[in-house]
């Protein structure tokens, strides 16, 4: 598990006066959710760069009030306009408690289809699971050495992990192996010299 350090000031006006106001001065007004206490803070744009931009999975240590505080990002807003962050929640990792997270999917072993020329394509990126704090992981691994060319592999295809549930449809594609339009042409034409072809007089 990655983890990453986020730094911040606690804040006791509330508000959206006040958050627009620390929003001009470069802060982004956060919430921590979880456990018995709900806690507002704010944080810089410096400090959340490395776990906002990563499509990788990582726990927050989030260093406020003297105290070091495992969470996990929940949600994040950003300006319709001009992108930037204005807003994000936390939730505190509380052991033995029950959470629902995204993380990324890794793919194990080589595609045969992919060996023969096909192009693998990622149709989700992310499987919604649920676990508790002492059971996360970064990733979930899909063996795809016996994906062939023109198929797909779905979420039933996840390997299962003890403490951990997926909650997303086992239907649902996860990657396919395209067959390349040259190798589709090749195939077109070839069946259309063997329509075309003449049957010899006997």
């Amino acid at each position: 598990m990655e983890y990453i350090t986020v730094k911040g000031d606690t804040r006791e006006k509330l508000g959206k006066k006040w958050a627009r106001a620390a929003r001009k001065e470069g802060l982004i007004p956060c919430v921590l959710y979880g456990g018995d206490e709900v806690l507002h803070f704010t944080t810089t744009h410096s400090q959340v760069k490395a776990l906002v931009i990563t499509p990788a999975f990582k726990v927050t240590k989030l260093a406020v009030n003297g105290q070091t505080i495992d969470c996990i990002l929940q949600d994040i807003q950003f300006h319709p306009v001009t992108d930037a962050i204005v807003h994000i929640d936390f939730l505190r990792l509380v052991e033995g408690q029950a959470i629902k997270l995204q993380v990324p999917v890794r793919f194990v072993g080589a595609s045969p289809g992919v060996k023969l020329g096909g192009k693998l394509q990622q149709k989700l990126r992310r499987i919604k699971i649920k676990t508790t704090p002492e059971n996360m992981v970064d990733a979930l691994e899909l063996d795809v050495s016996k994906l062939e060319m023109g198929h797909s592999i779905r979420v039933r295809d996840i390997k299962e992990l003890e403490g951990i549930e997926i909650m997303q449809a086992p239907g649902t594609p996860v990657a396919t192996v395209e067959v390349p339009r040259s190798m589709r042409s090749a195939e077109a034409g070839a069946v259309g010299e063997e329509e075309g072809e003449e049957v010899p007089e006997e």
